[in-house]
């Protein structure tokens, strides 16, 4: 009763200041149900994204959040404790196995109470604003509890805060929802991972095609570790899209010289993969010929791992 009580007080001081401040806006608000249960699977962008989204939905939301939000230390790691315990979130470890079982199993029980459950299948913040490969829980959970899966992509929260900025911009930010996916037709196959492998995919799909993001088909927690890699190593870290080189460097010197000092950040990119190709690069991009769009797209897919 507390937690409930406690959320309803949250989201009454709360929705005027993200009203007036980022004037959310949403599309396809009528796809979410009035009533019964229903799984929110949304990207996941910025630590904002679990304000916005009980913003725009009458309902109360449950969501399933990292374990560390409920362990930090410190003055900033109490007030997330007080903040995600008091509203009644469930803790899950991303770390997968048995390990999250406890988390997803109780994200069932609070379903089959006719509830909504808020999840992010990508299991952490994007590092970069792109979507990444989404964990097979939020299947298994659809399946057991023999609900819809509705896709909330989240737009304008990764430029407002994306990971490691403490204060948020100012600037108006949105959601769109998609219509509920219906996976009933696989409820005797909870435990086929081929099966909640596929299920997931297409969740992510319907996310990709409501978001308008990239997608990585790789965990954005290893994405985070070669990121972390590549700066230990002394690297810049860098998304570099091909227009973005074109534009930025005219001649095939400038690129070389450039691309020594940065990585690329594509999947299974690693700091020794990257010095290897390198060195081939520098022999190979002599005969590349004159310094155009599709030069360009040599180096980018010379540099993507073989």
């Amino acid at each position: 009763m507390g937690a409930v009580l406690f959320y309803w007080v949250l989201k009454a001081v709360l929705t005027p200041i993200l009203r007036v401040f980022w004037r959310p806006w949403v599309e396809g608000a009528e796809n979410i149900p009035l009533d019964g249960p229903a799984i929110l699977a949304g990207n996941h962008l910025s630590f904002l994204d679990h304000f916005f989204l009980p913003v725009v939905i009458p309902r109360r939301v449950t969501f399933l959040a990292k374990s560390d939000y409920f362990t930090e230390a410190g003055v900033k790691g109490w007030l997330k404790r007080v903040f995600f315990s008091g509203a009644g979130q469930i803790p899950i470890d991303r770390s997968g196995g048995k390990a999250s079982e406890g988390a997803l199993r109780s994200g069932v029980r609070v379903l089959r109470q006719g509830r909504l459950i808020g999840i992010y299948p990508e299991g952490t913040r994007s590092p970069d604003g792109r979507l990444y490969r989404g964990k097979i829980g939020v299947a298994r959970m659809a399946l057991e509890a023999g609900v819809p899966v509705i896709p909330v992509a989240m737009i304008g929260t990764f430029e407002v805060q994306p990971p490691g900025q403490l204060v948020p911009k100012i600037r108006r930010i949105g959601m769109r929802v998609g219509p509920p996916l219906d996976f009933s037709r696989y409820a005797d196959m909870a435990d086929d991972r081929f099966v909640l492998r596929s299920i997931t995919d297409q969740i992510m799909y319907e996310l990709m095609a409501l978001s308008g993001q990239e997608y990585v088909d790789m965990y954005a927690k290893r994405a985070k570790e070669e990121i972390a890699a590549a700066r230990a190593a002394g690297l810049e870290v860098v998304d570099l899209r091909m227009e973005t080189l074109h534009t930025e460097f005219r001649d095939v010197g400038a690129v070389i010289y450039f691309l020594r000092k940065v990585i690329w950040i594509v999947p299974g990119f690693t700091v020794e993969r990257y010095r290897e190709r390198l060195a081939e690069l520098h022999e190979r991009i002599r005969t590349t010929g004159p310094f155009t769009a599709r030069t360009t797209r040599f180096l980018i897919e010379a540099h993507r791992p073989q």
